[in-house]
């Protein structure tokens, strides 16, 4: 099981002092907080990826080479890659780049994201949102697993003869997951493939998560990869603590009144009754998270929100001591009656392991200008 975190990147007022942090100021606390949770043992780091304010989650490439710099173990995703706005190409090259500079401790999470303005912005229309995520994924995967590619579809130009470089470390690709809150069309691409499906799980209640992991889960059978239970879901969660629940109930309530999703909305009780939000004590937010199984079976990653709505940077950096200290017992509580042929979390070494084993990939063109390959290049 891999518990980690995510964000989204907002840039939020913080409505108990008026102060709002600059960009550059929630920049830099992105990259404490990653480092943060590597040192309260948590398995994921996760960054979301927004091109417009109030957001400073764009270009999470960059954010998670700078991370992987300054980090040793965990690993690093998107939550979510805009499959349908963002070329399959650039997707290809950066994080197979991102995942030779970290040794592997990066996958990700596709997804078509939250705004709608963004389609225009990357020269893409919204109508066909569902269709670019479905033709970019695949074009995507020839790209990772073909050494020259030639291919042509309808929504960018054609290739031909293309060699994405560099090529996946170790001959495999990151792992995928496929991310989603409301779109069974996504759940079917993750299943059809075979690869890992996320579900956000924060705004929605319990039944409308385990109608679509349960989906998920019955059309992966449907494709041979498995059994429905050994089927690779991710859950999100959202959560704040202090050490009794009076204490979390008051300093939280007016974050949540104020937030810019729901704020101003369902009261806190209501919102944390009908969703996972959990507001409480260390204890609770425990057995809260272990219930998630009795709706999604068992599953491979839990990822956490901790860090939004305009919580200031040391709130949040107590809040993961906090989860750090529960963490034993959520890694014991989520073991306790897992059949052993549910699967792990996959890795990039148990990737690697189940390919048998790592190969060196990379391509030797010839250049056109010289008429002799790299290869002969370094060994002249």
């Amino acid at each position: 099981m891999q518990i980690g975190i995510f964000t989204v990147g907002d840039v939020t007022t913080d409505p108990t002092t008026g102060r709002t942090p600059t960009e550059h100021e929630r920049i830099k606390a992105t990259v404490a907080i990653a480092r943060k949770a590597e040192e309260v043992g948590l398995d994921v780091f996760a960054t979301g990826e927004h091109h417009n304010p109030p957001f400073i989650a764009s270009n999470p490439t960059a954010t998670l080479a700078y991370i992987g710099a300054q980090t040793e173990r965990i690993i690093l995703s998107t939550a979510t890659t805009l499959i349908t706005t963002t070329d399959p190409v650039l997707i290809a090259e950066d994080y197979a780049k991102i995942q030779h500079l970290t040794d592997g401790r990066v996958d990700l999470m596709m997804g078509r994201g939250n705004t709608g303005p963004v389609y225009p912005w990357f020269g893409k229309d919204i109508r066909q949102g569902i269709n670019l995520a479905i033709e970019n994924y695949a074009l995507l995967r020839r790209l990772w697993t073909e050494d020259v590619v030639d291919w042509e579809g309808r929504f960018r130009t054609p290739l031909r003869g293309y060699t994405s470089t560099p090529r996946p470390l170790d001959g495999v690709p990151p792992f995928v997951w496929h991310g989603s809150i409301r779109s069974p069309e996504i759940a079917e691409q993750a299943a059809y493939y075979g690869d890992g499906f996320f579900h956000n799980h924060i705004f929605w209640p319990a039944s409308h998560t385990a109608q679509m992991v349960r989906l998920y889960r019955e059309r992966f059978e449907h494709y041979g990869h498995g059994r429905a239970d050994q089927a690779i879901v991710g859950l999100g969660g959202q959560f704040f603590m202090r050490r009794n629940s009076q204490d979390a109930v008051r300093e939280f309530r007016p974050y949540f009144d104020n937030a810019p999703v729901y704020g101003h909305g369902p009261s806190l009780e209501d919102f944390t009754r009908q969703t996972p939000l959990t507001v409480g004590s260390p204890q609770e937010v425990l057995e809260r998270t272990l219930s998630f199984r009795e709706y999604a079976g068992d599953y491979q990653r839990q990822l956490f929100l901790v860090d939004h709505a305009g919580l200031p940077l040391k709130t949040v950096l107590e809040q993961l001591d906090l989860l750090g200290e529960i963490l034993p017992e959520m890694r014991k509580g989520f073991a306790e009656g897992r059949p052993a042929d549910v699967p792990d979390a996959p890795t990039h070494a148990s990737l690697v392991a189940a390919a048998g084993g790592a190969r060196d990939t990379s391509v030797h063109a010839e250049d056109t200008m010289t008429g002799t390959t790299d290869r002969e290049e370094v060994q002249a």
